[in-house]
């Protein structure tokens, strides 16, 4: 009798566990048929033959066909393109924590310390011990605060350099580099207190860095078709990899000589509490920067801040703060040059990853997702926007960043800039100050070459050249500098 019930109870519940494993296969399969719109696909390589430069340009083409929400297939990757403000705001709202998380390319492999600087880091403890370091000791209102001089004094500088090229006549100037250089000069001070570009920059090392920067800014961040097809990684197709890592290899030479130096000004006696001011540097003199503050932060916590995590806060906060910058006021400039006021613009956010299933504005979206958020397509929608192609800077004044997900110079949700507010401020500070102290003009006739290069913050395909000149009522000012 006991054991016919024991076995009576045993299938009732077999049965259960069939029953809801079954019904679960059958749910997952429904929701699973419920996928986004896809183009039709090759073979293996998937919608990658589909992919031309610019890439945002071809991505707003195929939303403009197949919709806002597509899914697609590149190589082994699944992704999600997002082109509206709607889906954007679901994915870093309802499934932001999904979302969170970064894709794994070969450049975040070789170039970010195998996936361990801000930017690349997996969502967990350790990107938020990264980010709340950095919130705290640069880019917090107070550390901006005391780092206003050097953008001041940065700034200046460049002011000076070029009234002295354009004080007897117009002078045409390569606008690119300066602003790569100005901005530069920004990041590194704040971060190791010294300068590499102009005045007082060493030269011999201000040389071999521009070159190694040059490098890293080209691979770093970028996707090839290795990301997609891992057979090619087996042949290393194109050298792509062995390349990465001999630029790696340099930069991150480089970086331990920074930290070094700084461990030695230093010395045994020196201790940083994590809130200290300059003047608290300690009685060798050492400036509190943001090495400073994470060499103090060694010595009572070595696991979490070893030579490796510092590297990759100083990689990441120089690389992508100077890039981003830089590109933003150089794009301002040149509308500057071809219209009467000015805008700024971005194209692509930095690709997430999805941590497991979600659904997106209806659809099915599998875990792994690459998710790809058109800026550039959202931030030209008729449907958000009157005139929507119209140069018309006046439409932003009463716009705010996450307005309706309409506009997102900083991407939004937990993996945003850290860095706005401070983009912000040298963005307005370096664009304002070069309008209102020289003369702008065209070198020629023609208007300023609007084509977009490669890259995921959008740069200029051609270098901005043009010709200032000093204002009238500025020229007491710039003397004095």
């Amino acid at each position: 009798m006991e054991v016919a019930s024991l076995f009576t109870i045993i299938l009732i519940i077999s049965t259960l566990l069939f029953a809801l494993i079954f019904k679960s296969i059958i749910q997952k399969r429904k929701t699973r048929r419920n996928l986004p719109p896809t183009p039709p696909a090759l073979p293996i390589i998937g919608h990658l033959h589909l992919l031309k430069q610019p890439v945002h340009r071809t991505l707003d083409q195929l939303s403009q066909k197949y919709g806002p929400v597509l899914l697609l297939q590149f190589g082994t990757r699944k992704v999600l393109m997002v082109s509206s403000a709607s889906a954007a705001e679901e994915c870093f709202t309802k499934n932001d924590i999904i979302f969170a998380n970064r894709p794994q390319l070969l450049s975040g492999k070789h170039m970010n310390y195998n996936y361990r600087t801000m930017g690349l880091a997996p969502y967990g403890d350790y990107w938020r011990n990264l980010r709340r370091l950095t919130a705290l000791e640069l880019f917090s209102t107070s550390r901006l605060a005391m780092s206003a001089s050097i953008r001041q004094e940065e700034v200046e500088l460049l002011l000076k350099e070029l009234f002295l090229a354009s004080a007897e006549k117009p002078a045409s100037v390569e606008l690119t580099s300066k602003l790569i250089e100005v901005v530069f000069n920004i990041m590194l001070r704040m971060i190791s207190g010294k300068r590499f570009y102009g005045r007082d920059a060493v030269d011999k090392e201000a040389e071999e860095f521009r070159d190694i920067m040059r490098e890293v800014m080209e691979l770093n961040g970028s996707t090839t078709l290795n990301d997609f097809l891992p057979v090619l990684q087996w042949v290393d197709f194109l050298g792509l990899e062995r390349r990465m890592k001999q630029v790696f290899q340099k930069l991150d030479k480089f970086l331990q000589s920074l930290v070094e130096e700084h461990r030695r000004v230093r010395g045994d006696s020196t201790h940083l509490s994590p809130g200290s001011s300059e003047s608290d540097a300690g009685n060798k003199g050492t400036k509190s920067t943001l090495i400073d503050v994470m060499l103090s932060l060694q010595q009572t916590d070595p696991e979490f801040y070893t030579d490796e995590t510092i590297k990759g806060v100083i990689l990441v906060i120089l690389v992508a703060g100077t890039e981003t910058s830089s590109t933003t006021i150089e794009w301002a400039m040149s509308l500057l040059l071809n219209h009467p006021d000015v805008m700024y613009k971005a194209p692509l956010l930095i690709p997430h990853e999805s941590s497991e299933d979600c659904m997106v504005c209806g659809y099915s979206v599998p875990s792994g997702t690459m998710l790809l958020v058109n800026a550039w397509t959202i931030q030209r929608d008729p449907e958000l926007w009157e005139d929507a192609t119209r140069f018309s800077p006046e439409r932003f004044e009463s716009v705010e960043e996450g307005d309706g997900y309409k506009l997102l110079p900083f991407g939004v949700g937990r993996r945003g800039c850290p860095g706005a507010l401070l983009g912000k401020k040298v963005v307005a500070l370096v664009l304002g100050s070069l309008i209102q102290t020289f003369e702008w003009s065209r070198v020629s006739q023609e208007e300023i070459d609007m084509k977009e290069g490669t890259g995921i913050t959008m740069p200029k395909a051609e270098p901005l050249v043009a010709l200032c000149s000093p204002r009238s009522g500025m020229l007491n000012l710039l003397a004095a500098i």
